[in-house]
């Protein structure tokens, strides 16, 4: 009986309730200059759902919301208007709208948007979080996690591979707090993240790994710059890590009940 209730919407608005904790503290630390970020990414990303509304006949999605949170929080800063505006038009039309919406988009809008802010405006400050906006991303996962609409083996497997980079003392602590704010922002998408257990798995061990490999060797990048750079490429992969755990089932599948 409960399974109506999980609709696309339920499972935009329980993302939302889970990211609330990181948002709250985020807002509460960075004052008003964050909030005017936040509406102004609401206004940009709640117009472009209207509009693609309007020509399609679709309802609008609170996950526009999300998208809006991410990129208020980890969009290089200073950018004004204008180039905020682009940005995110380019990363929720040409990521997520014009795919049909949230749900079937292969990349997180979030994702694209910072990827166009980040290389096409390369001179700009990436923010910086305080700590307490950094603890905050735990209850998000957590909260995301219990829920269901965040993947547990994206979260876990990430987890593990930093709580190891830290156990055999990598120099990385400085980019962690990032890492999981990234983390749950963006890689733990349950649209653009991979589908199948392994493939979950094999996501969260790769944005890991990609983060410990540019914090180790790519000297001089802000850490939120260095965490949507894994973010992407993660994302770009989460496929073909489907394809590998889909071909491994059949494979084993054909071992244990021959070809017929």
């Amino acid at each position: 009986m409960m399974r109506g209730i999980w609709g696309r919407e339920m499972v935009a608005l329980m993302l939302l309730a889970a990211l609330a904790p990181m948002g709250l503290a985020w807002l509460w630390s960075e004052g008003l200059p964050a909030l005017a970020r936040l509406v102004l990414a609401l206004v940009i990303s709640g117009g472009w759902h209207i509009v693609f509304m309007l020509a399609r006949a679709q309802p609008p999605s609170f996950a526009g919301a999300i998208t809006a949170l991410a990129v208020a929080m980890l969009a290089p800063e200073e950018l004004g208007l204008l180039r905020l505006f682009l940005g995110i038009s380019f990363g929720v039309v040409f990521g997520e709208l014009v795919f049909g919406g949230w749900g079937r988009n292969v990349v997180n809008p979030a994702t694209v948007t910072l990827a166009f802010l980040g290389f096409g405006f390369p001179g700009f400050p990436w923010p910086e979080f305080v700590p307490p906006v950094a603890w905050a991303a735990i209850p998000a996962a957590l909260i995301g996690v219990a829920a269901g609409v965040m993947p547990a083996g994206v979260v876990a497997a990430a987890v593990l591979a930093g709580a190891g980079a830290m156990a055999v003392d990598l120099p990385v602590a400085h980019v962690l707090p990032a890492a999981g704010i990234v983390l749950v922002l963006l890689v733990a998408d349950p649209v653009a993240s991979a589908a199948t257990t392994l493939g979950r798995w094999l996501t969260g061990g790769a944005y890991a790994a990609l983060v410990l490999l540019f914090a180790t060797g790519w000297q001089g990048a802000a850490p939120v710059q260095l965490c949507v750079a894994a973010a992407l490429l993660t994302s770009l992969v989460a496929p073909l890590f489907d394809e590998i755990a889909i071909t491994l089932w059949l494979r084993q599948r054909r071992r244990r009940h021959g070809r017929a």
